[in-house]
């Protein structure tokens, strides 16, 4: 079954534009149907704003799509190990590019994809504000580690624990903005995040019986939203 909800706005194009953002798709993927569209004026209250709702629904393609993207993509042990030789080779050729700095390197595979580490009193210069730096190191070791081949792995770089760092200041903020939503009723939007980090915000909250999350934008400004259920 699709998924349903129900989305308000001053016009049509305000609550289907909420809608969308609510179920985080494009319009050609929703089904719509107008509920109401009326004023809320009365004699007593001349002054209420004018109230659109509309029942929008996933179509039911978009759901197999979704669950089919969602799928975990299984990679060989022999495709495994041939992109760790690659990250292997590429870590060794950096290191001696940067003699100066002093810095060892790990790799580990773990549930099907390969987990970096790069730990050292120098590794903090490869994390950069807010991971910038990492997370473009990781994309360059994704590209080194599939090139050439048939199965795409999957690479995940830490650097001095930076991660678990990270995913504790996310759930602590996760944690200060939901306080403040549920006070003042009011949604709050983050500011652009990575996917992974995104994924945080919504686990911390997910179980929540007062704010609810979804994602807005496109990659690589996408933003969460914390509001009140």
């Amino acid at each position: 079954m699709s998924k349903s909800i129900i989305a308000e706005g001053k016009t049509t194009t305000e609550a289907i534009s909420n809608g969308l953002k609510m179920l985080n798709t494009s319009k050609e993927n929703v089904n719509i149907k107008v509920l109401e569209e009326h004023d809320k004026r009365s004699f007593f209250s001349i002054l209420s704003p004018r109230v659109v709702k509309i029942e929008m629904s996933l179509k039911e393609n978009v759901d197999e799509n979704r669950k089919h993207v969602e799928k975990e993509v299984k990679i060989s042990e022999s495709e495994l190990n041939l992109s760790k030789e690659k990250i292997d080779k590429f870590l060794d050729e950096f290191v001696k590019n940067f003699e100066d700095l002093k810095y060892d390197t790990s790799i580990d595979v773990i549930n099907g994809f390969l987990k970096v580490n790069i730990n050292g009193k120098d590794s903090k210069i490869l994390i950069g504000y807010r991971g910038e730096v990492l997370n473009a190191f990781q994309l360059i070791l994704n590209s080194v580690s599939n090139r050439a081949s048939k199965e795409k792995t999957r690479i995940i770089l830490n650097i001095s624990d930076y991660r678990e760092k990270r995913e504790k200041s996310l759930e602590e903020l996760a944690d200060k903005i939901s306080k403040t939503v549920i006070r003042t009723g009011k949604a709050i939007t983050l500011e652009p995040m990575m996917a992974y980090e995104r994924k945080i915000i919504h686990n911390r909250l997910q179980s929540s019986n007062k704010v609810k999350t979804y994602s807005i934008g496109e990659e690589p400004y996408r933003k969460v939203v914390i509001s009140k259920k």
